[in-house]
C-alpha cells in the first residue's frame, strides 16, 4: 500500500478538496481487496444495512427515487460490520492517519464504509455533496475510493468541482435524478469545469464532504467496481438527523452528544498514538 502522502498532496487536496492517488494498492492487494468485498457483499444478499432488512435498489428514507437509485450502483454499508476481512481492511491505521493529515485533524473515525457497483449501462450519479446528509457537522469530514476496477469516461469515472468545498455549507440540496439540481443551491458553480477521475484498478481518490462530486453513467457492458469509507473527524457531535444510524442507537442520541461509540464509529487513528509508540 503506497499510504506515504507528500506535502504537495496534502496542500492539492486542502485547495482543490479532492486528491487523486495512482498505484494506491498493488496488483496483489487490489486482487485481495476485491475478492474479498465480493465474498463480503455476497455474503449479504443484497441487505443495504447491517441492521435492516432493506435491500439495495429500494427505499431506504434516505434517496427517496428508489426506481432511478436503484439503476445508479448496488450499494452496500458497512461491511466492516458483518465481515472480519473488510473490518481489517477499513480500520487500516495507516488509511486513518492519511485521512487525519489530509484533513488536518488529530483523530479519525469511520462514518460508514460502501461497496458500490455501478452495475452495466447504470445511471449516472448527479452533482451533490456528503456531509449534509450525514448526522455530524465537520468542515473536514472526507472519503476515500478505492476503485476495485479500471475507471473510465466510459464506465461512470467521477467528476470533482475543485474548490467547491471552501464555499458550500451544510445545507442539504438533496441529490435527485437531474445532473445539474445542486446548481439551484449553488449557481455560482454551474460554469466551472469538472475534472474527472480516470483512474485504474488499485488507484483511489480522497474527497472533502463539502466538495460538489457526481460519477458518469455506466456505457458499458460491464460492472464499475468501487470500496469507499467515510470518515469523521474525532470529537464530532450528532446533529439530529438519522441517515445510517440504527434506530435504537438513534433514539438515544441527543443533538449535540459526542458520536464516539466503538462499536458504530470506530477511531481508528490518533495523533497521539505516535507519541505512545515512541
Amino acid at each position: 500500500m503506497n499510504y506515504t502522502l507528500t506535502n504537495d498532496q496534502i496542500q492539492s487536496y486542502r485547495s482543490n478538496g479532492f486528491l487523486i492517488l495512482e498505484d494506491f494498492l498493488t496488483p496483489d492487494e487490489t486482487k485481495y481487496w476485491r475478492d474479498t468485498i465480493d465474498l463480503a457483499v455476497k455474503n449479504r444478499k443484497g441487505r443495504k444495512f447491517p441492521h435492516s432488512e432493506v435491500k439495495t435498489g429500494e427505499s431506504d428514507g434516505i434517496n427517496d427515487n428508489a426506481e432511478y437509485f436503484g439503476k445508479v450502483f448496488d450499494q452496500i454499508v458497512n461491511l466492516w460490520m458483518t465481515d472480519d476481512k473488510v473490518k481489517e481492511l477499513m480500520l487500516d491505521k495507516r488509511i486513518g492517519k492519511m485521512a487525519c493529515q489530509l484533513a488536518d485533524v488529530d483523530g479519525i473515525r469511520v462514518w460508514h464504509d460502501q461497496s458500490l457497483v455501478k452495475q452495466p449501462w447504470g445511471n449516472p450519479t448527479a452533482w451533490h455533496l456528503d456531509t449534509p446528509f450525514w448526522s455530524f457537522e465537520h468542515k473536514e469530514a472526507l472519503s476515500i475510493w478505492v476503485a476495485l476496477e479500471d475507471v473510465t469516461l466510459q464506465n461512470g469515472c467521477m467528476y470533482f468541482l475543485p474548490g467547491t468545498q471552501l464555499e458550500t455549507e451544510f445545507t442539504e440540496p438533496g441529490i435527485g435524478s437531474n445532473m445539474d439540481d445542486v446548481f439551484r443551491t449553488y449557481p455560482k458553480f454551474r460554469t466551472n469545469n469538472p475534472v474527472p477521475a480516470v483512474i485504474k484498478a488499485g488507484s483511489c481518490t480522497f474527497h472533502n464532504g463539502l466538495t460538489i462530486h457526481a460519477a458518469g453513467v455506466n456505457m458499458t457492458p460491464n460492472t464499475r467496481k468501487a470500496m469507499t469509507c467515510a470518515y469523521m473527524p474525532d470529537g464530532s457531535v450528532f446533529n439530529g438527523k438519522k441517515n445510517v444510524l440504527p434506530e435504537d442507537y438513534f433514539n438515544s442520541l441527543t443533538i449535540g452528544d459526542l458520536l464516539n461509540n466503538e462499536a458504530q464509529n470506530p477511531l481508528i487513528y490518533h495523533k497521539d498514538w505516535e507519541k505512545e509508540a515512541v
